[in-house]
């Protein structure tokens, strides 16, 4: 009996199983990029390789997605255009523009060119007064960038600290309807802002505000609900504590926003002014409504579009190194102070 018991309990070993050869080939392919099969089984590591090699190729081509607009811009102001013999004037050389133009201001066989010919042009007389174009008399490149450095550093230093203590008020004080009046102020951003452009203009007509510096800066300074808004959720992150001991040493709430929230809540701010900074300094559509082109008051981005559409319609080379000039600086802010702005963002989901 025990011989029959001993006998039933052992196991036959498993059959081998014949797979065809193109299965076993498939198999071995499938095995070779991390992906385990019947016929053969894969590691992990190769397994996680291989997924990091595929999550990189889908990076690198999102990033060349992103970059090459950028790229073909900054090639584009090196690409000789002025030359009226081409087909369809300049126009036609960038059209063929893929990595670097074929007829540039490096290689151009005309005399007085030279690799930066136009920024030369750019710097000195695109956006001066001709027969072909509206600008102002006294229009230039630096009466541009003075104007839309005016447009951008008084908005946003006086509306960011606006936006700052709105949100002081918002976050850390206790009074009758703060919530409510806070929703109604968050519902107003839905309101889209197309269809208030008509009001906005009468106001501004009314109010003489229209084709000079003050409608450009005046709204600004008011701040901004979507600024108090993410300084609101990072001041939900200070202590308390700190407010209620100044409190009982005398400061009165002005005091408190000065000494003790500006300085704790300064990474939240400067991100918040960064990118104010950067609406502002590309704001074409609040210039073109409101400042006629002819004005000496409009800035960069509408001086482009004067441009475009003037003097150098086919001359489209200088008009691509004045948005080079134009886009240069806020490359260079959002460079150096790119872990400030995600660092600031990521913090405004943070709870006491």
């Amino acid at each position: 009996m025990e011989n029959e018991i001993r006998n039933e309990t052992v196991q036959t070993p498993e059959e081998k199983v014949h797979y065809s050869s193109f299965r076993y080939a498939i198999g071995a392919i499938l095995a070779f990029f991390g992906f385990s099969n019947k016929t053969h089984h894969a590691s992990q590591k190769r397994a996680k390789l291989v997924g990091d090699i595929f999550v990189y190729i889908i990076l690198l081509f999102g990033a060349f997605i992103m970059i090459y607009p950028f790229w073909w811009m900054l090639a584009g102001s090196f690409a000789y255009t002025s030359n009226l013999q081409i087909v369809n004037g300049g126009k036609a050389v960038l059209h063929r523009l893929v990595w670097w133009p074929d007829q540039s201001t490096a290689n151009s066989t005309d005399t007085g060119i030279s690799l930066f010919y136009n920024y030369k042009i750019m710097f000195t007389k695109a956006f001066v007064q001709s027969d072909k174009s509206n600008f102002a008399a006294n229009y230039s490149y630096w009466r541009a960038l003075l104007n839309n450095l005016i447009y951008s550093i008084v908005p946003v230093v006086v509306g960011v600290i606006t936006s700052a203590s709105a949100a002081f008020s918002f976050a850390k004080i206790n009074w009758f309807g703060r919530n409510q009046v806070f929703f109604f102020l968050l519902a107003a951003i839905m309101v889209p802002g197309a269809s208030i452009t008509s009001t906005q203009y009468a106001m501004y007509t009314e109010l003489n505000m229209t084709n000079n510096w003050s409608v450009m800066v005046v709204p600004g300074l008011f701040g901004s609900i979507m600024t108090a808004f993410f300084i609101r959720q990072f001041l939900f992150g200070l202590p308390t504590s700190i407010i209620e001991a100044a409190k009982i040493d005398g400061a009165g709430y002005f005091r408190i926003f000065v000494s003790f929230i500006l300085p704790l809540a300064m990474p939240a701010i400067m991100a918040q002014a960064l990118l104010s900074f950067m609406g502002c300094w590309n704001n074409y559509v609040g210039s073109y409504l409101f400042i006629r082109q002819d004005s000496e008051w409009i800035n960069m981005t509408h001086a482009m579009q004067v441009m475009s559409n003037g003097a150098y319609s086919e001359d489209q080379g200088p008009v691509i190194a004045a948005s080079v000039m134009c886009v240069l600086p806020v490359l260079i802010l959002f460079a150096c102070f790119q872990k400030l702005i995600i660092g600031s963002l990521m913090l405004t989901g943070s709870k006491e």
